[in-house]
């Protein structure tokens, strides 16, 4: 495969988002939101503007003292004048250091203030977004906001912000001070603002296409890169090492030449700016020096002199406005995508007069209940079913026949495209999503266990349990002895997504967070699949605990975890074909029985 195919290939992998520029021209409507996360810091801010003032009118001063003294006291002859000059210069000098260390010093803790807070607000907008958000977004554009964009706007408050700050209000500074020396001068120095623009102009357009490819090459790395962690026995297992290392190698090799491209456009920016700044102070030099040889001159030798140091002073920020110019783009493009993922409101969000619930009596009913991912697609159609409190429901069918969408509905995950959903009488449109939860429990067949050890993730959903409240849930599963014949028992830790647990230890623990948590509704999806059978056994039994006195869905493959149910319900491409107990639909003989018949001869 070519190095090209090899791109466009993993291209699927990780796309650009295409929602929004990697670059983009200031937006005040932007840096104004920004300048609104540091009021809270406004005592920190207001003494960073200071110093920001300060260091802009210093360092001009400091040419101001430097040319007064050659104007004055060196060229009469003065030596204690030049002096005290220099005694003036030099505290000077050692003030401006003084105030660029606060300067440096408040824009760093306000740009983390800033940034701490920016997260914060996006961790907890992202907790209140529905499941279609998740559905719809893909989880490496998600990251990528709360790392790179975040990191981008760091940099725009810490630097970006303050230092150009700086660099305008010294020019301006230097621009009144030339105009004293010699306005007539300083009308030269107006002419290098149209050909400033041009070269701006020229390096932005095709800055913007290099550092859009740069990124969407880095894009296709990290995301091969993650790719592969997460599948390396799969890599392993099909000897796939040395052409998985071949593509990656192409995709670096890529990324390499992008980002080459990317250091020598800038590296041509740069200089073109120093050329053309040189070249104004060669022309400055022509007419300034035929000036002051007229005989009727205005400009006297040591004014023409301080202009100079002046015309120094005012273009040796452009320089640095130039380093600043592309981040100050990147960090525009970094704050409109943050910023756009904030102001995303959710799909549905609970009406404002919703009853919270205390306590649930367990009745469920689906009336005429029609729903799609997509609207124009529907994945269950025409739903309708009533489960009395206390009772289990089992939910059957092949891949994609709508069990899983079922179980999304009643945790209220999604709502209906027509159709209700009660919950003990009560439309689950009118119940507030946060106290339903309360009075839920949930166990998946990937079931997914935090970082830490299994005693925090038994208590993930009541974490003010005790110890001995833990055991006595494991004692009640019968898993006492699983949990305490680990290295250390209840403070194992469990390792990334539970890695450090065997498939059946994992399910364990989840049963144990679930039947804490003492649900009037359960849910199980899978929870026994890809289970061996000794391990199944003892599932089933801590399952049967954990099912009693509950009304419960259970979604299975697995036929045995389903044969005590007191209804199944059988769904074929989200339709409800069959419904009854498992003996009732086996001696029916039709689509249940069928799958009964099937996994009777597998066992």
């Amino acid at each position: 495969m070519s190095r090209t195919l090899a791109v466009n290939a993993l291209t699927q992998i990780a796309p650009r988002d295409e929602d929004h520029e990697d670059s983009r021209p200031l937006d005040f409507r932007l840096i104004a939101r920004l300048m609104g996360f540091m009021r809270p810091y406004a005592r920190q801010r207001n003494w960073l503007f200071v110093c920001v003032v300060l260091r802009a009118v210093q360092l001009p001063a400091l040419t101001w003292v430097l040319a007064a003294v050659i104007n004055g006291p060196i060229q009469q002859g003065d030596v204690a004048g030049v002096a005290w000059g220099a005694m003036l210069f030099a505290g000077l000098a050692l003030f401006t250091q003084f105030t660029m260390h606060f300067r440096q010093r408040y824009a760093l803790e306000l740009g983390e203030a800033v940034v701490f807070d920016l997260r914060n607000a996006i961790f907890a907008h992202l907790q209140r977004m529905p499941m279609s958000y998740f559905h719809k977004t893909k989880v490496g554009r998600i990251i990528s906001r709360m790392i790179s964009d975040i990191e981008d706007v760091r940099v725009g408050v810490q630097e970006v912000l303050f230092v150009s700050l700086v660099a305008f209000g010294q020019m301006f500074v230097a621009a009144v001070c030339m105009i004293w020396f010699d306005a007539g001068l300083f009308l030269l120095v107006l002419g290098l603002a149209p050909v400033l623009w041009g070269i701006n102009r020229y390096f932005h357009r095709k800055l913007s296409v290099v550092l859009r490819q740069m990124r969407e090459s880095f894009s296709r790395v990290t995301a091969t890169l993650a790719e592969s962690v997460i599948g390396i026995r799969v890599t392993q297992g099909f000897v796939r090492q040395e052409e998985n290392a071949r593509l990656f190698s192409n995709l670096v090799t890529d990324h390499s030449k992008f980002n080459t491209t990317v250091q020598h456009t800038h590296g041509l920016f740069l200089p073109l700016v120093e050329l053309n700044n040189q070249v104004f102070i060669a022309l400055l030099l022509l007419v300034g020096g035929w000036r002051v040889l007229q005989p009727d001159a205005t400009t006297t030798l040591g004014e023409l002199v301080g202009f100079f140091f002046m015309a120094n002073v005012f273009f040796a920020p452009l320089t640095i406005l130039g380093n600043q110019y592309n981040q100050s783009m990147t960090a525009m493009a970094g704050a409109e995508r943050l910023f756009a993922l904030l102001d995303r409101q959710p799909d549905w969000t609970d009406v404002p007069d919703a009853e919270a619930i205390m306590r649930l009596e367990g009745r469920v009913e689906f009336e005429h209940v029609t729903f799609g991912y997509d609207p124009t697609r529907p994945v269950l159609h025409d739903i309708s079913f009533v489960v009395q409190p206390g009772q289990t429901i089992a939910l059957v069918g092949h891949t994609g026949s709508g069990k899983t969408s079922i179980i999304n509905l009643l945790a209220k995950f999604y709502l209906p495209d027509s159709g209700r959903v009660l919950i003990d009488g009560r439309d689950l449109l009118r119940l507030q999503t946060e106290s339903l939860h309360r009075q839920f429990g949930l166990v998946l067949q990937q079931n997914f266990l935090f970082m830490g050890t299994v005693a925090e993730n038994m208590r993930f959903a009541k974490p003010e349990a005790t110890d001995e409240e833990l055991r006595e849930v494991c004692r009640r599963l019968d898993c006492l002895d699983l949990i305490e014949s680990l290295p250390q028992g209840f403070d194992t830790e469990v390792g990334e997504r539970g890695g450090q647990l065997s498939l059946g230890q994992r399910q364990m623990v989840c049963f144990a967070r679930a039947l804490l948590a003492d649900p009037k509704l359960l849910i199980l999806d899978e929870a026994t699949s890809s289970i061996d059978p000794a391990t199944e056994q003892r599932l089933q039994r801590a399952l049967a605990v954990l099912l009693a006195g509950r009304t419960s869905f259970v979604v299975a493959h697995r036929l045995s975890t389903i044969r005590h149910a007191d209804v199944v319900l059988v769904l074929d491409h989200g339709h409800i074909v069959e419904r009854g107990t498992h003996d009732e639909l086996v001696a029916a003989a039709g689509v249940y029985a069928a799958l009964h018949e099937r996994f009777a001869r597998a066992g």
